[in-house]
C-alpha cells in the first residue's frame, strides 16, 4: 500500500443532527452505550443507570464524538425488549446526557422509542430496520434530528440462520439503502439529514459478505445526486463475529482488531465508527489522520 492510498474519498455531506451539524473531514468515533443484560460484547455492565453514566463520562472524556444509546441488543437471536422496558431504560438516560454537548444516538427501530427519545433531547435515531416499521418515517419526518438507515437481511432473531444469500452483496445492499433513503426523501426528509449503515453482521456470512462490504466500502452507499458529495456512511465493526473469526478471540480480546477495522472504514471512507473501544479508536484516528495530513503536504 502506497501512502496514496490514505487519501481518503470524498469527504461526505455534512450531517444535519438535531442540535448539531456533523462534519467529516476526519472520521468521528461513535461511541457505545448497551443499557441491556444481553449484547454480545458488554451484556450487563451498564444496565444500572450509575455504572450506564459512569461509562458515557468516561467515553467523552475518552474523546468519543457522538454516544450510541441503545435498550435492546441486536444481536443474532436476542428477544424483542417490550416497549416500557426499552423507554425506561433509555429516556432517563438521554435526559440526563443532553446537556453534555454531545450529539446523542439512539439505537432503536420502534416508532415510540423514537419519538419519545428525541423529545427527550436525542439527536440521531440508529435504525437497524432503516425506517421500514410502520409509523417509523412518521415519528421522525418533523423532527429534524439526523437518521441512520441500516442494511438488514432478515431480522435478528433470524438473521444468521442457515447461510444469508445475495446475487452480489455489494450491489444488493447498495439497492437496498437507496430504496429506503429515497423512501425518506420521498416522505419530506431532508438529504442532509441522512446517513447510511451496511450492516456489519447483520444477515451477513461472516467472512465472505462482511469483508466484501469493508473491502467496498464506498460503493455501498447510495449515489448522490450529481455535483453532490455522497452520503455519510456509519461502520459499525466492533469486536464483532468477522473478527473473532479471523483471530479466534472471544469478543472482549478483540479490542486490537476492532481497531485495525476502524482504520480500514477510515481508509474507505466511513464518515462514522462505532465502537466499543473508545479511546484506543480515538488514538488510532489520531495516527490515521496525521499519516492523511502527511501525504497531503508531499
Amino acid at each position: 500500500m502506497s501512502l496514496a492510498d490514505f487519501s481518503r474519498p470524498v469527504v461526505p455531506e455534512p450531517l444535519q443532527c438535531g442540535r448539531f451539524t456533523l462534519t467529516f473531514e476526519r472520521p468521528l468515533v461513535m461511541g457505545i452505550l448497551n443499557v441491556t443484560p444481553d449484547s454480545f460484547s458488554d451484556g450487563g455492565r451498564y444496565v444500572e443507570r450509575g455504572e450506564a453514566l459512569r461509562q458515557a463520562e468516561q467515553m467523552l472524556v475518552d474523546g468519543a464524538d457522538i454516544i450510541d444509546i441503545g435498550g435492546e441488543s441486536t444481536r443474532p437471536g436476542a428477544p424483542p425488549v417490550p416497549l416500557d422496558e426499552e423507554l425506561e431504560r433509555v429516556v432517563p438516560l438521554i435526559e440526563v446526557l443532553r446537556d453534555a454537548n454531545v450529539p446523542l444516538s439512539v439505537d432503536t427501530y420502534k416508532p415510540q422509542v423514537m419519538r419519545e427519545a428525541l423529545a427527550a433531547g436525542a439527536d440521531l435515531i440508529n435504525d437497524i430496520w432503516g425506517f421500514r416499521q410502520e409509523g417509523a418515517i412518521d415519528a421522525v419526518r418533523e423532527s429534524g434530528c439526523g437518521l441512520c438507515v441500516m442494511h438488514m437481511l432478515g431480522e435478528p432473531q433470524t438473521m444468521q440462520r442457515g447461510e444469508p444469500s445475495y446475487n452480489d452483496v455489494v450491489a444488493d445492499v447498495r439497492a437496498f439503502l437507496e430504496a429506503r433513503v429515497n423512501a425518506l426523501m420521498e416522505a419530506g426528509v431532508a438529504r442532509e439529514r441522512i446517513s447510511v449503515d451496511p450492516g456489519f453482521g447483520f444477515g451477513k456470512s461472516v467472512i465472505e459478505h462482511n469483508y466484501a462490504l469493508l473491502a467496498h466500502l464506498p460503493e455501498t452507499a447510495p449515489r448522490p445526486p450529481v455535483g453532490a458529495r455522497p452520503f455519510p456512511v456509519l461502520a459499525g465493526l466492533s469486536r464483532k463475529s468477522m473478527l473473532g473469526a479471523v483471530i479466534a478471540r472471544p469478543a472482549p480480546e478483540r479490542v486490537a482488531a476492532s481497531v485495525a477495522a476502524a482504520v480500514c472504514a477510515a481508509e474507505r471512507g466511513a464518515a462514522i465508527v462505532r465502537v466499543h473501544d473508545v479511546a484506543q479508536t480515538v488514538d488510532a484516528m489520531k495516527i490515521w489522520a496525521a499519516v492523511r495530513d502527511a501525504t497531503r503536504r508531499g
